[in-house]
This record gives structure tokens, C-alpha cells and sequence, in this order.
């Protein structure tokens, strides 16, 4: 396919939604659920040829009427299958947040709906609050919401949902390649992102250092915390790896264990500058002054990493430029784009910014 355009630097990531509701929806009283699989087994088609029936996209008005017909006889949301045919796509796009949590997430997001706009397109956002498995199960509820398309930042990206919601719906995959078939993919090189400010704290002279991450125990299969073991192990690190939620609290809780430690680690990598937040708090609260006792890095190049005393060394992404690029690859699948084609592809280059959080380590 060629080499992938790469991004250079730029501004960040994500906003707020109303919630979803916690009750499975896929389970209403004892009836089971009918899925898009169950309209296409009964009339005989593909998922995806189902999904364009019913947006009146690539088939027959004689198909679209016969999927009609059977997606209300199986009781498959048949008034937005209505609404779907009438209009020929909603002009609605689902936004799966990560976690909102997160201020790089929320600057991404408000990024996102800003260029989707410019596409005649409107995002209906969702939060997954940092839960795999929750971000599942409301991937598929979105997708049943008869949304034209769908931008996902994952947090499980080889979770078998993303091969079934594929089959029906465009997706553009932001951050890591999801395990099943998307129409774009703006991925960041996180071998590239991790090593840059592990080098970085290498150079410096640290060699104990702990990472904390909002990955879950669940899902540690993620490619920046697998490049963490592998880049760690080369430089000789030694490293402590620390789950946490994106929230300053929960980070300044888990921070506070690892500052505890004995031996403390000298520096602090944190792959997310909310993270990196919740660090200085705990910093504070054990009279640890940055970068003199403890160097903290993050990887987000939020604003906020300007704005912290010190201020903050991170990674910048562009996440204005990667935004503009998922929307673009999401709006030209939705307009008609053969899916057929090779999908797109946009690798994005990271840049340390090295600012006064880190230093070299205290003296033995």
C-alpha cells in the first residue's frame, strides 16, 4: 500500500456526553436480542449489504424494502430502519471516548466534532469510562443506533466486537489498529513516543524509574505498554508498572503508593499528562519537590503541561491534525467511498518536549 503520511506536532485530544445507561441493553427481560446478524441470516445477505439496505446505500429498493420488512418482523429497531431508508444516512457519527476522564480525551473530542462539522456530520458521544468491557457493549449499542459511521480511540483493540461492527459500519480507528476491518486508521507510533522519553530519562541518568499507566490488567496486550517492557529492558531500566484511572484523584492515589517504596523510584513516566497531574499532587503531599527529588514526564502535550509548575515534559502528537484526518477518512466513507479500496492510513510522529519537570536524579 506504500508508506503511510506521517503527522508532525500540534495541540490534543478530548469532552463530555451524557452517560449511558448501566443496565445491559442487550438483555430486556428474557428476549433475546436481535442483531444485525439475525436480519442478514434471515434474508440471506451480509451483514454489511444489510447496513446499506438499510440506509438506502449500494443495493435495490427492491432489497431495501425485503430488509425492511424482515428487520421489523424480527423486531430490529424498525422506526430508525424507517427513518435510515427515508433519509439515506442520519448524518449522525459515533464518538467512543476511552475515557472523558482523561483531558487529552476531552481536547481530542472537541477537536473531532469541530472537523466532523465541517462534513455536514454531528457526533453522538459515549463514554467507556476507562471499562473494556463496557466500551463493547456500547460500541454495539451505537452501532444499532443506526449511526453512519463510527471513530473509536480503543481501549481493547483486539476485542472480536470491532471485527462484527466492521462488517457493518465504517470505523476509523484513532491511536492503536483494531483487531477487525476499519475504513481509516490515524495510528500513533508509540514505539517511537515511549522510547523518546525513556531515552530521555535515560540520558539523564535515571535507572529505577515506575510508569504509570491507564491501561487495565485486562488488556495488556496494549502496544505503548508492551513498548515499555521491550525499551526498558534495552536501556537496563528498571521499571514498575502501576495501573490507574485517568483521574488526577485516582493517579495521585496510585502515585502515592509507588512514592512509598523502598527504594523510591527517581522519575515517573506517565502515559497520559492527567496522569502526570495527579503525580505532582501526590509529589506535594510527600514533600518531594519536582525535579530535584522526582522527575515526572507525561504523553499527551496537553496545554496543561505548560500551565503546571514546573512545567511539564511530555510527547506532543498534533491531535488537531489527527483529528482533521479521522474526520476526513470517516466522511469520505460516508459519502459513498468504496469500502472496497485499501483503507487509509496516517501514521503519526511524536516529538518530546523536554521541559523542567525533568532533571537529573538526586545524588545516592
Amino acid at each position: 500500500m506504500g508508506s503511510a503520511p506521517v503527522l508532525r506536532h500540534a495541540v490534543d485530544r478530548r469532552a463530555a456526553t451524557r452517560p449511558v445507561t448501566a443496565v445491559p441493553f442487550w438483555s430486556v427481560a428474557s428476549r433475546k436480542r436481535v442483531t444485525i446478524k439475525d436480519v442478514a441470516a434471515a434474508t440471506g445477505l451480509s451483514p454489511a449489504a444489510v447496513s446499506y439496505a438499510m440506509r438506502g446505500l449500494q443495493t435495490s429498493p427492491a432489497t431495501q424494502e425485503r430488509v425492511r420488512r424482515v428487520a421489523e418482523d424480527l423486531g430490529y429497531t424498525g422506526n430508525a430502519v424507517a427513518r435510515a431508508l427515508a433519509r439515506g444516512r442520519t448524518g449522525l457519527v459515533g464518538v467512543l471516548a476511552a475515557s472523558l476522564e482523561d483531558l487529552g480525551e476531552q481536547r481530542f473530542v472537541e477537536a473531532l466534532g469541530r472537523q466532523l462539522g465541517t462534513h455536514e456530520l454531528q457526533m453522538m458521544l459515549v463514554d467507556a469510562q476507562g471499562d473494556p468491557v463496557r466500551e463493547g457493549a456500547i460500541a454495539r449499542q451505537l452501532a444499532d443506533q443506526f449511526v453512519d459511521g463510527l471513530v473509536v480511540s480503543s481501549l481493547n483493540p483486539s476485542d472480536p466486537v470491532w471485527e462484527e461492527i466492521g462488517e457493518a459500519l465504517p470505523i476509523v480507528t484513532v491511536g492503536d489498529a483494531l483487531s477487525g476491518a476499519t475504513v481509516g486508521e490515524v495510528l500513533f507510533d508509540n514505539r517511537a513516543g515511549v522510547s523518546l522519553v525513556l531515552e530521555h530519562l535515560h540520558a539523564l541518568g535515571h535507572r529505577r524509574i515506575a510508569v504509570l499507566t491507564p491501561s487495565r490488567p485486562s488488556t495488556p496486550d496494549r502496544p505503548a505498554e508492551r513498548v515499555v517492557g521491550e525499551v526498558c529492558e534495552a536501556l537496563g531500566l528498571l521499571a514498575t508498572v502501576v495501573n490507574t484511572r485517568h483521574s488526577i484523584d485516582d493517579a495521585a492515589q496510585a502515585a502515592s503508593g509507588v512514592l512509598r517504596s523502598d527504594p523510591r523510584p527517581t522519575a515517573v513516566f506517565c502515559l497520559s499528562d492527567s496522569i502526570a497531574c495527579g503525580v505532582y499532587a501526590a509529589a506535594a503531599a510527600h514533600g518531594l519537590s519536582i525535579p530535584e527529588e522526582l522527575s515526572v514526564a507525561g504523553y499527551d502535550g496537553h496545554p496543561i503541561a505548560r500551565a503546571v509548575t514546573p512545567p511539564l515534559t511530555t510527547v506532543e502528537w498534533g491531535m488537531t491534525d489527527v483529528a482533521t484526518a479521522a474526520a476526513g477518512m470517516l466522511a469520505d466513507a460516508v459519502g459513498g467511498a468504496s469500502r472496497a479500496r485499501a483503507r487509509a492510513r496516517v501514521r503519526v510522529a511524536p516529538e518530546l518536549v523536554a521541559r523542567a519537570s525533568t532533571a537529573a536524579p538526586p545524588a545516592a
